[in-house]
Protein backbone atom coordinates (compact mmCIF):
# COMPACT_ATOMS: atom_id res chain seq x y z
CA UNK A 1 0.00 0.00 0.00
CA UNK A 2 0.88 3.15 -0.83
CA UNK A 3 1.97 6.36 1.67
CA UNK A 4 0.65 9.69 1.03
CA UNK A 5 1.23 13.25 2.84
CA UNK A 6 -2.08 14.48 2.44
CA UNK A 7 -5.88 12.74 1.59
CA UNK A 8 -7.03 13.17 -0.93
CA UNK A 9 -10.29 15.34 -1.02
CA UNK A 10 -13.46 14.12 -3.28
CA UNK A 11 -14.30 16.86 -5.50
CA UNK A 12 -17.06 19.68 -4.80
CA UNK A 13 -17.01 18.92 -0.79
CA UNK A 14 -17.64 22.51 0.11
CA UNK A 15 -21.29 22.99 1.64
CA UNK A 16 -24.06 20.77 1.09
CA UNK A 17 -23.69 20.59 -2.73
CA UNK A 18 -22.29 16.55 -2.33
CA UNK A 19 -25.46 15.64 -0.88
CA UNK A 20 -27.89 15.55 -4.06
CA UNK A 21 -24.95 13.97 -5.90
CA UNK A 22 -24.45 11.64 -3.57
CA UNK A 23 -28.37 10.52 -3.49
CA UNK A 24 -27.90 9.93 -7.45
CA UNK A 25 -24.68 7.91 -7.02
CA UNK A 26 -26.59 5.75 -5.05
CA UNK A 27 -29.54 5.42 -6.82
CA UNK A 28 -27.73 4.36 -9.79
CA UNK A 29 -25.30 2.01 -7.99
CA UNK A 30 -28.05 -0.03 -5.97
CA UNK A 31 -31.49 0.47 -7.50
CA UNK A 32 -30.82 -1.36 -10.80
CA UNK A 33 -29.07 -4.28 -9.36
CA UNK A 34 -32.36 -4.56 -7.46
CA UNK A 35 -34.90 -4.18 -10.09
CA UNK A 36 -33.30 -6.63 -12.37
CA UNK A 37 -33.03 -9.21 -9.61
CA UNK A 38 -36.81 -9.38 -9.65
CA UNK A 39 -37.14 -11.41 -12.42
CA UNK A 40 -35.15 -13.71 -10.74
CA UNK A 41 -35.73 -14.78 -7.33
CA UNK A 42 -35.78 -18.28 -5.14
CA UNK A 43 -38.76 -19.83 -4.72
CA UNK A 44 -39.97 -19.64 -1.08
CA UNK A 45 -39.66 -23.38 -1.41
CA UNK A 46 -36.07 -23.10 -2.07
CA UNK A 47 -35.73 -20.62 0.59
CA UNK A 48 -37.67 -23.06 3.29
CA UNK A 49 -35.74 -25.84 2.73
CA UNK A 50 -32.36 -23.74 2.88
CA UNK A 51 -33.63 -22.35 6.08
CA UNK A 52 -34.53 -25.48 7.72
CA UNK A 53 -30.95 -27.69 6.82
CA UNK A 54 -27.90 -27.69 8.67
CA UNK A 55 -26.31 -23.91 8.99
CA UNK A 56 -25.65 -23.45 12.97
CA UNK A 57 -25.63 -19.91 14.77
CA UNK A 58 -22.23 -18.59 14.94
CA UNK A 59 -20.54 -15.61 14.06
CA UNK A 60 -19.26 -16.86 10.65
CA UNK A 61 -16.03 -15.08 8.67
CA UNK A 62 -14.45 -12.26 9.63
CA UNK A 63 -12.94 -10.43 6.41
CA UNK A 64 -16.43 -11.37 4.31
CA UNK A 65 -19.89 -9.36 4.97
CA UNK A 66 -22.36 -12.40 5.41
CA UNK A 67 -23.52 -13.95 1.86
CA UNK A 68 -27.04 -15.28 2.57
CA UNK A 69 -29.38 -12.42 2.87
CA UNK A 70 -31.47 -12.25 6.77
CA UNK A 71 -35.43 -13.06 7.38
CA UNK A 72 -37.58 -10.78 6.10
CA UNK A 73 -37.39 -8.10 9.67
CA UNK A 74 -34.49 -9.18 10.92
CA UNK A 75 -31.98 -7.24 12.51
CA UNK A 76 -27.97 -7.40 13.43
CA UNK A 77 -25.97 -4.86 15.58
CA UNK A 78 -22.59 -5.93 14.80
CA UNK A 79 -19.15 -4.29 16.35
CA UNK A 80 -15.78 -5.04 15.17
CA UNK A 81 -12.46 -3.85 15.93
CA UNK A 82 -9.58 -4.17 13.67
CA UNK A 83 -6.33 -3.23 14.58
CA UNK A 84 -2.66 -2.69 12.59
CA UNK A 85 0.99 -3.34 12.66
CA UNK A 86 3.09 -2.91 10.19
CA UNK A 87 7.18 -2.24 10.38
CA UNK A 88 8.49 -4.02 7.13
CA UNK A 89 7.03 -3.65 3.92
CA UNK A 90 7.64 -5.05 0.80
CA UNK A 91 9.32 -4.28 -2.88
CA UNK A 92 8.51 -4.19 -6.45
CA UNK A 93 8.33 -7.66 -7.16
CA UNK A 94 5.65 -9.84 -5.43
CA UNK A 95 7.14 -11.88 -2.97
CA UNK A 96 7.57 -13.02 0.70
CA UNK A 97 10.48 -11.04 1.03
CA UNK A 98 10.22 -8.52 3.70
CA UNK A 99 12.51 -5.09 4.43
CA UNK A 100 12.39 -2.13 6.55
CA UNK A 101 10.05 0.20 6.37
CA UNK A 102 10.35 3.72 6.64
CA UNK A 103 7.56 4.34 8.78
CA UNK A 104 6.12 2.18 11.26
CA UNK A 105 2.32 2.57 11.49
CA UNK A 106 -0.13 1.29 14.16
CA UNK A 107 -4.02 2.06 13.45
CA UNK A 108 -7.08 0.83 15.33
CA UNK A 109 -10.30 1.15 13.62
CA UNK A 110 -13.56 0.43 15.65
CA UNK A 111 -16.55 -0.80 13.49
CA UNK A 112 -20.01 -0.99 13.52
CA UNK A 113 -22.32 -2.24 11.11
CA UNK A 114 -26.39 -2.33 11.00
CA UNK A 115 -28.33 -5.18 8.94
CA UNK A 116 -31.49 -5.20 8.06
CA UNK A 117 -33.64 -7.83 5.91
CA UNK A 118 -35.76 -5.75 3.99
CA UNK A 119 -37.28 -9.28 2.36
CA UNK A 120 -35.93 -12.95 1.92
CA UNK A 121 -33.90 -11.19 -1.28
CA UNK A 122 -32.41 -7.55 -0.30
CA UNK A 123 -30.77 -6.78 2.59
CA UNK A 124 -29.77 -3.14 3.93
CA UNK A 125 -26.37 -2.40 6.06
CA UNK A 126 -24.69 0.76 7.44
CA UNK A 127 -21.36 0.93 8.61
CA UNK A 128 -19.10 3.47 10.30
CA UNK A 129 -15.70 3.69 11.72
CA UNK A 130 -13.43 5.51 13.76
CA UNK A 131 -9.83 5.65 12.23
CA UNK A 132 -6.75 6.38 14.87
CA UNK A 133 -3.25 6.21 13.79
CA UNK A 134 0.19 6.34 15.44
CA UNK A 135 2.97 6.50 12.42
CA UNK A 136 6.81 6.68 13.41
CA UNK A 137 9.85 7.84 11.08
CA UNK A 138 11.56 4.76 11.92
CA UNK A 139 14.81 5.93 10.79
CA UNK A 140 15.23 8.81 13.00
CA UNK A 141 14.08 5.82 15.42
CA UNK A 142 17.05 3.93 14.37
CA UNK A 143 19.30 6.29 14.91
CA UNK A 144 18.54 6.81 18.33
CA UNK A 145 16.90 10.39 17.62
CA UNK A 146 13.31 8.92 18.65
CA UNK A 147 11.78 9.66 15.28
CA UNK A 148 8.84 12.44 15.25
CA UNK A 149 5.43 10.58 15.49
CA UNK A 150 2.49 11.60 13.68
CA UNK A 151 -0.80 10.28 15.27
CA UNK A 152 -4.66 11.52 14.66
CA UNK A 153 -7.92 10.59 16.07
CA UNK A 154 -11.31 11.00 14.56
CA UNK A 155 -14.53 10.05 12.51
CA UNK A 156 -14.00 7.37 9.38
CA UNK A 157 -16.04 6.88 6.56
CA UNK A 158 -19.78 5.75 6.44
CA UNK A 159 -20.49 2.59 4.20
CA UNK A 160 -24.24 1.56 2.25
CA UNK A 161 -24.63 -1.41 0.80
CA UNK A 162 -26.77 -3.40 -0.59
CA UNK A 163 -26.61 -7.14 -0.96
CA UNK A 164 -29.51 -8.56 -3.57
CA UNK A 165 -29.61 -12.95 -3.78
CA UNK A 166 -30.75 -14.53 -6.87
CA UNK A 167 -29.42 -17.89 -6.26
CA UNK A 168 -30.50 -19.67 -2.98
CA UNK A 169 -28.24 -23.29 -2.16
CA UNK A 170 -29.84 -26.17 -2.68
CA UNK A 171 -28.52 -27.90 0.71
CA UNK A 172 -28.75 -31.37 -1.23
CA UNK A 173 -26.89 -30.68 -4.57
CA UNK A 174 -23.73 -28.48 -5.12
CA UNK A 175 -26.13 -25.40 -6.32
CA UNK A 176 -24.30 -22.74 -4.09
CA UNK A 177 -26.05 -19.42 -2.57
CA UNK A 178 -25.16 -16.48 -4.82
CA UNK A 179 -25.70 -13.05 -4.03
CA UNK A 180 -24.57 -9.54 -5.32
CA UNK A 181 -23.44 -6.58 -3.48
CA UNK A 182 -23.85 -3.18 -3.96
CA UNK A 183 -21.68 -1.08 -2.16
CA UNK A 184 -21.04 3.30 -1.91
CA UNK A 185 -18.52 4.86 0.52
CA UNK A 186 -19.15 8.09 1.41
CA UNK A 187 -16.17 10.09 2.97
CA UNK A 188 -17.33 11.48 5.99
CA UNK A 189 -13.64 11.23 7.45
CA UNK A 190 -13.31 14.31 4.90
CA UNK A 191 -16.41 16.10 4.98
CA UNK A 192 -17.30 16.40 8.68
CA UNK A 193 -14.10 16.21 10.76
CA UNK A 194 -11.62 16.34 8.78
CA UNK A 195 -9.61 13.08 10.10
CA UNK A 196 -6.15 12.52 8.67
CA UNK A 197 -5.70 9.58 6.30
CA UNK A 198 -3.71 6.72 7.64
CA UNK A 199 -0.24 5.86 6.13
CA UNK A 200 -0.41 3.70 3.10
CA UNK A 201 -3.63 5.39 2.39
CA UNK A 202 -6.24 2.38 3.73
CA UNK A 203 -7.57 1.68 7.08
CA UNK A 204 -6.62 -1.92 8.81
CA UNK A 205 -7.99 -4.78 6.38
CA UNK A 206 -11.51 -5.79 7.97
CA UNK A 207 -14.81 -7.03 7.03
CA UNK A 208 -15.69 -4.48 4.42
CA UNK A 209 -13.92 -4.51 1.08
CA UNK A 210 -10.81 -2.18 1.35
CA UNK A 211 -10.89 1.29 0.08
CA UNK A 212 -8.67 4.41 -0.10
CA UNK A 213 -9.49 6.20 3.19
CA UNK A 214 -11.39 9.60 2.60
CA UNK A 215 -13.10 8.46 -0.57
CA UNK A 216 -15.92 8.42 -2.24
CA UNK A 217 -16.03 4.93 -3.46
CA UNK A 218 -18.26 3.21 -5.82
CA UNK A 219 -18.36 -1.05 -5.14
CA UNK A 220 -19.38 -3.81 -6.88
CA UNK A 221 -19.04 -7.47 -5.85
CA UNK A 222 -20.22 -10.91 -6.60
CA UNK A 223 -20.12 -13.65 -3.37
CA UNK A 224 -20.74 -16.87 -2.70
CA UNK A 225 -21.48 -19.48 -0.01
CA UNK A 226 -21.93 -23.16 0.35
CA UNK A 227 -22.75 -25.13 3.43
CA UNK A 228 -20.92 -28.93 3.64
CA UNK A 229 -21.93 -30.57 6.71
CA UNK A 230 -19.71 -29.30 9.88
CA UNK A 231 -18.02 -26.76 6.94
CA UNK A 232 -18.84 -23.46 5.40
CA UNK A 233 -17.36 -22.38 2.44
CA UNK A 234 -17.58 -18.67 1.64
CA UNK A 235 -15.73 -16.25 -0.65
CA UNK A 236 -16.28 -12.98 -2.84
CA UNK A 237 -14.73 -10.60 -5.24
CA UNK A 238 -15.19 -6.95 -5.09
CA UNK A 239 -13.87 -3.80 -7.81
CA UNK A 240 -13.87 -0.66 -5.82
CA UNK A 241 -13.74 2.52 -7.97
CA UNK A 242 -12.78 5.78 -6.49
CA UNK A 243 -14.18 8.58 -7.78
CA UNK A 244 -12.20 11.64 -9.02
CA UNK A 245 -11.30 14.12 -5.72
CA UNK A 246 -8.95 17.12 -5.80
CA UNK A 247 -5.86 18.04 -3.79
CA UNK A 248 -4.14 21.57 -4.01
CA UNK A 249 -6.46 22.61 -6.62
CA UNK A 250 -5.28 19.23 -8.47
CA UNK A 251 -8.15 16.89 -9.80
CA UNK A 252 -6.39 13.45 -8.14
CA UNK A 253 -7.09 10.09 -10.04
CA UNK A 254 -6.14 7.27 -7.47
CA UNK A 255 -6.57 3.80 -9.15
CA UNK A 256 -9.30 1.29 -9.08
CA UNK A 257 -8.52 -1.97 -6.77
CA UNK A 258 -9.82 -5.37 -6.49
CA UNK A 259 -10.60 -7.41 -2.76
CA UNK A 260 -10.94 -10.91 -3.30
CA UNK A 261 -12.17 -13.25 -0.13
CA UNK A 262 -12.26 -16.55 0.62
CA UNK A 263 -13.15 -18.07 4.03
CA UNK A 264 -13.41 -21.63 5.24
CA UNK A 265 -14.69 -22.83 8.16
CA UNK A 266 -14.90 -25.90 10.49
CA UNK A 267 -17.93 -26.39 12.64
CA UNK A 268 -16.92 -28.34 15.64
CA UNK A 269 -20.13 -27.71 18.08
CA UNK A 270 -23.56 -27.00 16.50
CA UNK A 271 -25.37 -26.05 19.93
CA UNK A 272 -22.41 -23.45 20.83
CA UNK A 273 -21.53 -22.14 17.46
CA UNK A 274 -17.83 -23.18 18.21
CA UNK A 275 -15.73 -23.62 14.92
CA UNK A 276 -12.37 -21.97 13.45
CA UNK A 277 -11.62 -20.47 10.33
CA UNK A 278 -9.29 -20.24 7.87
CA UNK A 279 -9.66 -17.04 5.84
CA UNK A 280 -7.46 -15.69 2.68
CA UNK A 281 -7.74 -12.28 1.96
CA UNK A 282 -5.72 -10.25 -1.21
CA UNK A 283 -5.78 -6.35 -2.01
CA UNK A 284 -5.28 -5.49 -5.47
CA UNK A 285 -4.24 -1.76 -6.81
CA UNK A 286 -4.96 -1.52 -10.57
CA UNK A 287 -2.20 0.24 -12.58
CA UNK A 288 -5.75 1.47 -14.29
CA UNK A 289 -8.96 3.41 -13.53
CA UNK A 290 -12.55 2.24 -15.27
CA UNK A 291 -13.35 6.46 -16.05
CA UNK A 292 -10.05 5.91 -18.24
CA UNK A 293 -8.19 8.41 -16.80
CA UNK A 294 -4.52 7.81 -16.20
CA UNK A 295 -3.38 6.90 -12.07
CA UNK A 296 -1.75 10.13 -10.44
CA UNK A 297 -1.86 9.17 -6.75
CA UNK A 298 -0.15 5.98 -5.78
CA UNK A 299 2.01 3.12 -7.10
CA UNK A 300 0.98 3.77 -10.44
CA UNK A 301 1.94 -0.24 -11.79
CA UNK A 302 -0.02 -1.34 -8.92
CA UNK A 303 0.45 -2.63 -5.49
CA UNK A 304 -0.81 -6.48 -4.07
CA UNK A 305 -0.87 -7.32 -0.63
CA UNK A 306 -2.07 -11.25 0.04
CA UNK A 307 -2.74 -12.68 3.64
CA UNK A 308 -3.59 -15.75 5.73
CA UNK A 309 -6.12 -15.31 8.94
CA UNK A 310 -6.88 -18.10 11.93
CA UNK A 311 -10.08 -17.23 13.40
CA UNK A 312 -11.89 -18.75 16.56
CA UNK A 313 -16.04 -18.52 17.15
CA UNK A 314 -18.22 -19.15 19.76
CA UNK A 315 -22.01 -18.58 20.43
CA UNK A 316 -22.65 -16.82 23.87
CA UNK A 317 -25.94 -16.42 24.49
CA UNK A 318 -29.31 -17.41 22.39
CA UNK A 319 -29.10 -13.91 20.09
CA UNK A 320 -25.19 -13.55 20.90
CA UNK A 321 -22.07 -14.62 18.90
CA UNK A 322 -18.71 -13.51 18.74
CA UNK A 323 -14.73 -14.26 16.91
CA UNK A 324 -11.73 -13.31 17.15
CA UNK A 325 -8.47 -14.07 14.87
CA UNK A 326 -5.27 -12.23 13.49
CA UNK A 327 -4.56 -11.72 9.57
CA UNK A 328 -1.15 -11.88 8.92
CA UNK A 329 0.34 -10.72 5.61
CA UNK A 330 2.11 -13.56 4.02
CA UNK A 331 2.96 -11.92 0.64
CA UNK A 332 3.13 -8.58 -1.15
CA UNK A 333 4.14 -6.07 -3.78
CA UNK A 334 4.55 -2.30 -3.28
CA UNK A 335 2.69 -2.66 -0.23
CA UNK A 336 3.33 -2.59 3.86
CA UNK A 337 3.20 -5.90 5.72
CA UNK A 338 0.91 -6.04 8.70
CA UNK A 339 -0.60 -8.06 11.49
CA UNK A 340 -4.13 -7.05 11.93
CA UNK A 341 -5.76 -8.42 14.99
CA UNK A 342 -9.24 -8.30 15.44
CA UNK A 343 -12.40 -9.20 16.91
CA UNK A 344 -16.31 -9.40 16.62
CA UNK A 345 -19.59 -9.18 18.28
CA UNK A 346 -23.22 -10.51 16.68
CA UNK A 347 -26.49 -9.30 18.12
CA UNK A 348 -29.62 -10.63 16.32
CA UNK A 349 -33.01 -9.52 16.72
CA UNK A 350 -36.06 -10.81 15.10
CA UNK A 351 -39.97 -10.03 16.26
CA UNK A 352 -40.69 -13.59 16.45
CA UNK A 353 -37.60 -13.99 19.49
CA UNK A 354 -36.06 -16.72 17.28
CA UNK A 355 -32.94 -15.55 14.99
CA UNK A 356 -32.16 -17.63 12.24
CA UNK A 357 -28.48 -18.43 10.47
CA UNK A 358 -29.39 -16.04 7.41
Amino acid sequence: MDCQARPDRPLAPSGRRPAAGLLLILAVSLVPAAAAGWEWVPSDDEIARYRTSWNPLSNGPMMIPSVDIQPKGQVTVHPFLFGQISERRFGNDLTTDRSAASTHVYAIAPLVTSSYGINDHLELTLALTESSFWARDSTQFNQGNGGPVTTDTGLGDLTIYLKYRPIVQDPTGWRPTITTYNQIVLPTSQWITGTEKPPGGFQPLGRLPASRFGSLTWTEGLMFRKNFRPFRISGAVFYSYHLPGQEMNENTYPADVVNTRIAFEHILDDQHGFAYNLEFVGLHGLPWRADGHAVNRGFKNGFTSLGIEPVVQYRLAENWVAAGGVLFTVAGQNALEGIFPNFSVYWYWNKSGKVQMR
